[in-house]
This record gives C-alpha cells, structure tokens and sequence, in this order.
C-alpha cells in the first residue's frame, strides 16, 4: 500500500488530465478534417423519391457547421407498400435548399400527397466534437476519483490516528541519531553528567556488564523546572553513545478510545528493541504516568500506564534499551514506575548557579558579536533564578534588538532591553501616562524599592521603571544578594513585605490607592499560603495541608480551612504594617526616588544604590546643571544682544534727530539766503 501510495504521490494528476484531453482534441479535428474531406453521396436519388413517391418523411441532421453540411434519413413506401429507408450523408446547403424547396413544391402541387420535412436536428456527434466531449467527461470522472481517493485517505488517516498506531507518530518516532550533539553542545549541568557516563559506557560496551552480571540501570528520571536542558542531556547522551534516539511525547500515547495507548507503547518498544541498543525518550511523562486512581479512575491512562510498566521491567533482560523521561510535575508520578528496575536513577535537574549561568551564556554567545565591554559574568550575576532556556534567550533577543537597529555588534543596552523583556515583555508605545499616572505609579515603584533597600533579608533592588511593559505598569527588579537552597522565614516575610511596598505607598503619601497592586496582592497570598499550609512557619502548626488538591475530598476540616485563612491575613497584615513603618521612617528616600522616576522614567542599579547613600544621582544633576547653565548662558546672550539692538536703535534715532535737526537749519540758510537774494534784486528793480 505504501508503495502505491508513493506512486500517486510522484504522479501529477494534471498531466493525465492533459494527456486525455488531447487525445480527445486529436480525434475530434481528426474527425472534422475527415468530414470535410470525404466525397458526399449522390443526392439525385432523394430528389427522384421526392418526386415520385406519395408518402415520404425526410429527417434532416447538422453535422458540421462550417462548412455546413447534414445528413439526411428518407423513409419511404414504394410501389409494393414496403417501408424503406436510404440515408444520405455529407449533403451540402445548396442542395439542402433545393430538395427542402421540391417537397414544398410537390406538397403545394398536390395536397393529398404525404411529404413530411422535419425540423433540423443537431447530430449527436455534437458536429464533429464527439471525442473531445468524451475526453472532458472522462476527465471530470478521473478527477472525481482523485479527490475521492485522498479525501478517504485523509479521513482514513484520522481514523487510525484514533484506533491504531498514529502514522505522524510513527515518523516522529523514527531512529534520530545525534551523532554531532554532544555534552560539549551543553554547559553547566556537571553532575548529571558524570552520573550519564555510566549509561554511555553501557550502551557503547553492553557485552563488559553483561558478563559481569550486571543490571544496567533500565530508566532514568531527569525532573526539574521548564528550560533547565532535560530533553538536552538525553539527546546528548545518545549523540556520545553514537545510538538511536526514539524521541515522543507523553501526550501521544492517550486518546479518548480505550487501549490505544497501551498499543503505541508497545510499538515503540517494539521499533526500539530492533534497533538496540537504543534510547527511548519520553517527555512530560506524567500525562501517561499518573498516580493511579488520582484522575477518577480513568481506564486508558491506566491501561497505558501498566503497559509502560510491563515494557520497563519485562520478561526479556538486558535487551538494550534505556528509557529516559523528562517531568515537572514528578510528585505525580506512579511510585510503580519509580521502583529499581524501572527508573533506577532519578535526576533534578535545578536551575543554574552562577558559574552554570556564565558557562551557558558564553556557548550561546559563541556565535553572536559583542562588543568588547561587555563581560557575561556580570550578566549571570543579575540573572539569578534565570533557566538555560531564557539565558538562551536573552542573547537571542539582544541579537534581534541590535539587528533591528541596524548595530554591528550587541551592546548593553540591547541586553538591558533584552533582560526586560524576557521577564516583563516589550515596551507599551501606544499609550502614555498623564501627570497624575506618573506620579501615581511613581511612588508606586519607590516603595517597592525603599523596602528592597531598607528591610534585613530583602531582596536587592536592581533596576527600577515605570515605563509599561507587557501586562505591567512598571516594575522593580529584585534579586536576592547571594543564592541559597533554603527559604527562610525572614526571607519570606520579608518577599511578602516588597511586593506590599507599592499599595502602602499609595496609601501613605497619595489621596488615592490603584488597582495597580493586583498582581503583588496575588503573589503575596501565594507566599503567605505556602508558609501556613507547607512549611509550618504559623501558629497553625507543622502539619501540612492541600499537597493533593483532588476535586471530591479535602484532607482538613472547614474550621481548620478558617484557621488557615485567618493564619494567612495575619500575616499579609503583619507585613503590611512593617511596610508602612518602613516607608514613614525613610521618607525622604521614598521622594527622592520616586523624583528622579518621575523625571528619568528608570533606574539603574548604580543610580539606586547612588541615590541611597548620598540622595541624588550625580551623573543627573550634572546634566542637569549643565543644561540649566547652557539655558542661562542662552537667556544671557539673547538679553546682551537685546540690549545691543535696544542701543542700536536709540543711537538711530539720535542720528536720525540730528539729520532733521541739520536739514532743517540748513533749510533755514537757505530760506535767509533766498530771502536777501530776492530783496537785493527787488532794491536793483527799484534803482
């Protein structure tokens, strides 16, 4: 069946469309020029029964248009009243005419006579275009069958999807060796990669342990947050074995008809065992392999689920195959499934320390262009509580920033930007704050920070903004001064404190509080919650409460679930109060920041800490001085020259005083000297 089907494939169905159309064209021109060209036959025979013979039809049929020409079937009676019928082919128009114009005559001659003409009648060659209707009407049904054929392909496929072995699957589920992706394509990780070594060994040199006696571990368990490299190791340990990589997901083996699953896996071991020795890779294993009876009893998970089992730890030893799973949720997995002889090892993969950080940021920044000042230590430094997955990237975006601003190289504020991104998401251009937001959201900021800044066993403030990004108003990046294993109270109590910084802020020193505080009130809850009900830091006690939240059952009573409740207030309030003291007793530093937030929209770390210990951020003030004495210096200047055109324009207008002044004495000279002229004439007149 395959091969056919690839035969379909390879073959264009347009091309056979056109084949038989052609064909269908040949014939039918074939057949026109073989109409034309054929000698008609005699017509004086028709013209001899018209005239001679009393009863008479001639049926008239238009074979061919151009030129026209018809064929013509004479019924008739001859002398012995024996019907007989002639036909007469490829008659052309004129004698069509002429023998249509006889039967008129001879009908109007005599009427008793019986002569019918029938109407004309188009052949059912269709003149001359049989074949190539006939080649259309086979193509339409070819076509037809096609589209028939792969839509019940289609569905076919759909079918076994659910009923059979998916055929997506299958090819998923195809030999993937990785011969170039090994533990040098991944950094940090150390232990569990030591701890792999003995899993290569065995896959590259099965026969050593075999004749040992040795039990070969059959299963390993890599558990640990999303984006710390469990589906990376386990590719990488089969690239350094050199073997078969099986890769699926949980999800496939589970559909809605019952025993599908336990079929797939039983196929993959099957596929698995040719090809041993192998690695089988599953990843999110708790959709598969969930605490039976914690889902209500659902059949097809557990009959997936104890078909795993069977495979893992079956009749055939040694066979080989190594199943390596990955989970985040490994507190949900059948303890069936945990046994020795299943998954014997069992790995938490955490995510990364600092020296892990560096490591993975200097491999992914291998192929990247930065420019010389920044350091990755200092990078891994700030991104504590970061996965390998997002310190991915963070390079990733940083390139797509310097790109996108046509850089040659990443600078730091392409990582800044990147950073923020990751964590918060892009920057809001669309919308602006008014002066009241701005200063609302402000102070907002400034008291998550001076709780940061003030409170023992806070965590640091890193950077602080109140430009929109994402789902948020502004944020403060907080980062704890040094990474532990453990949660302490304090430490807590202190987290609860920050996130409620903000809301007591607002409260404090503005004349109205905001929903802004929402995401805060939720993570707050989340922390003070876990203390009561999981780490019996209250006066509830050290029992814990609601580590499996089921739909039907619940392990405590409602008073204790009031007891709960009212441990959790006790201490949102708490914290709430020592955040108002807080915030009251560094004020000043509380206005401060929130000026310069409101002026320079972010902070940096060093413009924090600056402010904090000497209330002002001097490389701001500078500048800002600076522009303040360029404007002075301007104002200065534009009044100097004001002056000047004042001045210019008074001695104008003194010169200009003096020139009337001058014309008008001059005038005057000359008045008096024509005055004297004309009476020195007046007194020669009179002489």
């Amino acid at each position: 069946m395959n091969k056919w089907e690839d035969k379909l494939k390879k073959i264009n169905i347009w091309y056979i469309i056109l084949f038989i159309v052609s064909i269908g064209v040949i014939m039918s021109l074939k057949n026109l020029t073989k109409k034309v060209l054929k000698k008609p036959t005699s017509d004086l025979g028709i013209l001899s029964i018209v005239e001679t013979q009393n009863n008479v039809k001639i049926e008239p049929y238009l074979t061919h248009s151009l030129p026209t020409l018809y064929d013509l079937k004479v019924t008739y009676k001859d002398d012995n009243k024996e019907e007989k019928t002639e036909k007469y082919s490829f008659v052309d128009e004129n004698m069509f005419h002429q023998i249509r114009d006889a039967v008129q005559k001879r009908k109007n001659s005599d009427s008793s006579i019986k002569i019918d003409f029938l109407s004309t009648n188009v052949e059912e060659s269709h003149m001359g275009f049989g074949p190539l209707f006939s080649s259309l009407r086979i193509s339409l049904t070819v076509l037809i069958i096609y589209f028939l054929f792969t839509s019940m392909k289609d569905i076919g496929n759909q079918f076994s999807e659910q009923f059979g072995d998916k055929k997506k699957t299958q090819l998923k589920r195809e030999t993937i060796r990785q011969p170039a992706f090994t533990f040098k394509d991944i950094a940090g990780a150390e232990e569990e990669k030591e701890e792999m070594q003995e899993l290569i060994d065995f896959l590259k040199n099965p026969k050593k342990y075999i004749d040992m006696g040795a039990r070969i571990p059959k299963g390993v368990l890599l558990s640990g947050p999303p984006g710390t490299g469990k589906t990376l190791l386990a590719k990488a340990v089969a690239g350094e074995a050199g073997v078969p990589f099986f890769a699926s997901s949980g999800s496939e083996f589970v559909e809605m008809y019952v025993g599908v699953g336990a079929s797939r896996v039983r196929t993959l071991f099957k596929n698995a065992k040719i090809n041993a020795p192998c690695i089988i890779f599953i990843d999110e294993i708790e959709a598969i392999a969930r605490k039976r009876g914690s889902d209500m009893g659902h059949s097809e998970h557990e009959q997936t689920l104890n078909q795993l089992l069977v495979e893992m730890d079956g009749y055939n030893k040694n066979s080989g195959v190594i199943v390596i799973a990955a989970t985040n949720q490994p507190e949900r997995i059948d303890a069936a499934l945990l046994r020795p002889g299943r998954f014997d090892r069992q790995f938490t993969i955490n995510l990364p320390s600092l020296k892990d950080r560096e490591a993975i940021l200097k491999l992914h920044a291998s192929n990247k262009k930065l420019e010389k000042d920044i350091k990755l230590e200092e990078i891994a430094k700030e991104t504590p509580g970061f996965s390998g997955a997002q310190l991915e990237g963070i390079l990733n975006e940083a390139a797509l920033l310097a790109t996108r601003r046509r850089g040659r190289r990443i600078n730091k504020n392409d990582l800044s930007e990147a950073v923020d991104r990751i964590l918060i998401g892009s920057i809001k251009k669309g919308g602006r704050y008014t002066e009241k937001e701005k200063k609302l959201v402000s102070f907002h900021e400034a008291g998550h920070a001076v709780i940061g800044l003030t409170l023992p066993n806070a965590k640091k403030v890193q950077k602080i903004t109140i430009i929109p990004r994402g789902k948020s108003g502004g944020y403060n990046l907080m980062l704890p001064e040094e990474e532990t294993y453990f949660y302490s109270k304090k430490r807590l109590l202190a987290e609860i404190t920050s996130y409620l910084g903000g809301r007591a802020a607002e409260e404090l020193f503005l004349d109205d509080v905001s929903s802004g505080s929402y995401d805060d009130f939720k993570q707050a809850t989340k922390i003070a919650r876990i203390m009561v009900t999981k780490f019996g830091m209250s006066v509830v006690g050290l029992t814990q409460y609601g580590e499996e939240q089921q739909t039907f059952h619940k392990e405590f009573s409602d008073s204790k679930a009031l007891e709960i409740d009212q441990a959790v207030q006790d201490i949102i309030s708490n914290a709430y109060e020592v955040a108002k003291k807080t915030l009251l007793e560094n004020k000043a530093l509380l206005f401060k920041i929130a000026d310069y937030l409101s002026e320079i929209e972010t902070l940096s770390k060093r413009d924090i800490d600056e402010v904090f210990a000497t209330g002002k951020i001097a490389w701001y003030e500078e500048e800002k001085l600076a522009k303040a004495e360029k404007e002075a210096k301007d104002k200065a200047k534009l009044k100097v020259q004001e002056e000047k055109e004042t001045d210019s324009s008074e001695e104008q207008d003194e010169n200009d005083v003096e020139t009337e002044t001058t014309n008008e004495e001059e005038n005057l000279v000359v008045n008096e000297n024509s005055e004297e002229t004309e009476q020195d004439n007046d007194e020669e007149d009179e002489e």
